[in-house]
C-alpha cells in the first residue's frame, strides 16, 4: 500500500513537472515566434484589400536572445502556387520597411502636404504582391521593430547573412504551407553585397540537408552594390549626364587620375575637386507613422520593446564582405536564375558599373542588347546570358528604381518571375 502511495505521489510530481515544462515551452514558443493578422492600418481608409501578417521570429543561441520583426503580405493572385520572396533593403543597416512602403509593397504614403496627423496611406496598383508573396524583414537588429534581449547586437554583413538564413528556415517551419512554393531573394542598393552570400548559404544549407528544405530558385537585385568600384563610375556618369561641367570633369580626371575611392590624403587638388563634386550632388513620413501609438497597436508591436523607431542603424555596422562578385559566379554555376536591374538615371550605382562587373563574368550572350517595352513605349534595355542571368535598365529611373517608375518595374518583375522574356 505504501509503495502504491509513493508511486502515486511520484506520478503526480512527474505530472506537475511535465505540466510546468509544457507551460514553459508554450510561453517560450509564443515569445520566440508569434504572428498576427492585420485587418486595418491607421492612415489607410477602410479594411486592407490584401492579407497582411506581422510577427516576430526568435534568433540566437536561444530563441529568447533576439526578436526579428517582419511584415508578410500574401500574394493577391494565388498564394498557394505563386512564388515566395524575402526582400532586404540597402543601407547598410536599414529596415526593409522602405521596400514595403516606398517601392514594391501594396501600400504607400499619400503624396500630399503633411498636416501633423498620422500620415495617410494609399494602395499601390503596381505592388509586386500581385504576383508573389513577400516577407519584409527588420534586419539587422536596431532597425525597425526588431530588438535584442540577451545579446549585444553587433552588426555586420556576415551576421546579417546568418541571421537572414536562420530567420527564413524558422519562418518556414511556422508557415509550412509555403514550403513547396518557389523561393527567391530580392534586394536593392547596398544589399547587393550580402544577398548573394545569403543565397549561397541557403543553397549550401539545402545541400547539407538542413530542414526545412527551401525551394530556392534564384534572386533579383536592383541597383546593387557589388564590387565597391561603383564609386569610380560616379564622376564619368555624372559628366555624361550633364550634371557637372566639362571643366570640373577634366580637372577631376587630371588630378585624381580616375581613382576616387582611396584618395591620397596629400593629393589636395583631387580632394578639392571631389569636394566641389559632392556639393552638387525623406524618410520623414515613415518615422512619423511608425512612431504613432495606434500604428504600433495595429501592427501588434510588443509594448516596451522599442523606443523610437529607426529606419536604419549604421553606428557599428561592419562591412566585412568586400564584394559579392564571387558569389554571383558560384550561384550561376549552380544554375540559379538572377535578374539584375538598374535605373539608368542612378548616380549612386550607375548602370555602367553594373555592366562592368557583369561583363567580367565572361558569360556568353543568348539574347543580345535590345529594348523592352511597356504599353508600346521603351521601358529600358536588356540582355540575357547563358548562365540564366538577365540584366535590364529601367528607362528614366533613379536609385531604388520601383520608387520612381513603378509601372515599368512591375512589368519587368511580372515577366521575369513568370519565366517570360522581358
Amino acid at each position: 500500500m505504501l509503495a502504491k502511495m509513493n508511486m502515486l505521489i511520484l506520478s503526480c510530481h512527474s505530472f506537475q513537472i511535465l505540466f510546468a515544462l509544457g507551460v514553459l515551452f508554450m510561453l517560450t514558443h509564443i515569445e520566440a515566434s508569434s504572428s498576427s493578422k492585420v485587418d486595418h492600418l491607421p492612415g489607410f481608409q477602410g479594411p486592407l484589400p490584401f492579407e497582411l501578417e506581422t510577427g516576430y521570429v526568435g534568433l540566437g543561441e536561444t530563441d529568447d536572445d533576439m526578436q526579428v520583426f517582419y511584415y508578410f503580405i500574401k500574394s493577391e493572385n494565388n498564394p498557394k502556387k505563386d512564388p515566395l520572396m524575402l526582400w532586404l533593403t540597402g543601407g547598410p543597416g536599414c529596415s526593409s520597411f522602405s521596400g514595403l512602403v516606398d517601392q514594391i509593397g501594396p501600400f504607400a504614403f499619400e503624396k500630399k502636404e503633411y498636416d501633423g496627423s498620422v500620415p495617410s496611406l494609399v494602395s499601390r496598383p503596381q505592388s509586386w504582391t500581385k504576383l508573389s508573396s513577400i516577407i519584409f524583414v527588420d534586419l539587422p537588429f536596431g532597425t525597425g521593430f526588431s530588438y535584442a534581449k540577451n545579446v549585444t547586437a553587433h552588426r555586420s554583413d556576415w551576421k546579417l547573412v546568418h541571421h537572414v538564413h536562420q530567420f527564413l528556415r524558422k519562418w518556414l517551419i511556422d508557415h509550412s504551407e509555403f514550403l513547396s512554393n518557389e523561393f527567391y531573394m530580392g534586394a536593392d542598393s547596398y544589399s547587393g553585397i550580402p544577398v548573394p552570400a545569403i543565397v549561397q548559404e541557403i543553397s549550401n544549407g539545402n545541400e547539407k540537408g538542413l530542414k526545412p528544405l527551401i525551394n530556392l530558385q534564384g534572386y533579383l537585385l536592383g541597383n546593387p552594390m557589388t564590387t565597391f568600384e561603383e564609386i569610380n563610375y560616379h564622376i564619368p556618369y555624372a559628366h555624361g549626364m550633364g550634371l557637372i561641367s566639362n571643366e570640373l570633369y577634366a580637372s577631376l580626371e587630371r588630378n585624381c587620375k580616375g581613382e576616387y575611392i582611396d584618395v591620397d590624403s596629400e593629393n589636395e587638388l583631387c580632394l578639392r575637386d571631389l569636394e566641389s563634386f559632392d556639393e552638387i550632388y525623406s524618410f520623414y513620413l515613415a518615422t512619423k507613422w511608425a512612431n504613432d501609438h495606434n500604428v504600433r497597436k495595429a501592427l501588434h508591436i510588443r509594448e516596451g520593446t522599442i523606443g523610437k523607431w529607426e529606419r536604419c542603424y549604421t553606428t557599428d555596422f561592419e562591412e566585412d564582405i568586400h564584394g559579392s562578385f564571387e558569389f554571383h559566379v558560384n550561384l550561376s554555376k549552380k544554375g540559379y536564375r538572377s535578374l539584375i536591374y538598374n535605373g539608368d538615371h542612378d548616380l549612386v550605382v550607375p548602370f555602367t558599373s553594373t555592366q562592368a562587373w557583369i561583363r567580367n563574368l565572361n558569360y556568353s550572350i543568348v539574347d543580345d542588347w535590345r529594348p523592352w517595352f511597356v504599353n508600346d513605349q521603351v521601358g529600358g534595355y536588356t540582355r540575357t546570358y547563358s548562365n540564366r542571368m538577365t540584366f535590364a535598365t529601367v528607362k528614366g529611373s533613379g536609385h531604388t528604381a520601383p520608387e520612381y517608375t513603378p509601372e515599368q518595374c512591375f512589368v519587368m518583375f511580372s515577366r521575369w518571375i513568370s519565366n517570360l522574356p522581358l
